[in-house]
Parts: C-alpha cells; structure tokens; sequence
C-alpha cells in the first residue's frame, strides 16, 4: 500500500519536479557565467507597495534562543554577541 502511495506521488509530481530541476540547472548555469541572483520581475509589485506589511512571528517564535557550542575563545564570544540572540551560553569544561 505505501508502494502505491509513492507511485501515485511520483506520477502526479515528477513532470513538476523535472521542471523545476531542468529550471534550477539554467539558473545555475547562468550563476556560474557570472550572473546574478535578482528577484523576479513578475512579483515587483509587492515590493514597491509601501503599504505592504508581513505578519508578525507568532509568540513562540519571537524571542529566538540560540545553544552555540564550541570553544570558549575570542572569536566564538564575538560571534556569538553578534549573532543578535537574546541569550547565549557559554560551555566551559
């Protein structure tokens, strides 16, 4: 029965993924000539308009935490006060 299911999926989402391969590749090929990444034109409009606002983060998320582990040096403190979490802890052994 899970066989069927992923066939079923693989049917009905393989022209769509074979696109989107066959697309990234061109953007890569272009990447790779030296092009640059840009946004489409297509979607213009919601950048220009001012008035456009996104949704705020949901409670859980808006204070973000962050463990960063490694040594306890100069380079991993500044780092980690510059990585802008609220909170960060040191480990020291």
């Amino acid at each position: 029965e899970a066989i069927k299911f992923l066939v079923i999926l693989h049917r009905y989402f393989e022209p769509t993924r074979r696109s989107l391969l066959q697309l990234f590749q061109l953007q890569q090929a272009c990447i790779d000539a030296g092009g640059l990444l840009d946004f489409n034109p297509q979607t213009s409009w919601i950048r220009e308009d001012l008035t456009w606002k996104a949704a705020s983060p949901a409670p859980g998320l808006r204070d973000c935490r962050v463990e960063i582990t490694g040594p306890v040096d100069c380079k991993m403190v500044i780092n980690a006060f510059n990585s802008g979490v609220a909170t960060y802890m040191a480990k020291f052994k």
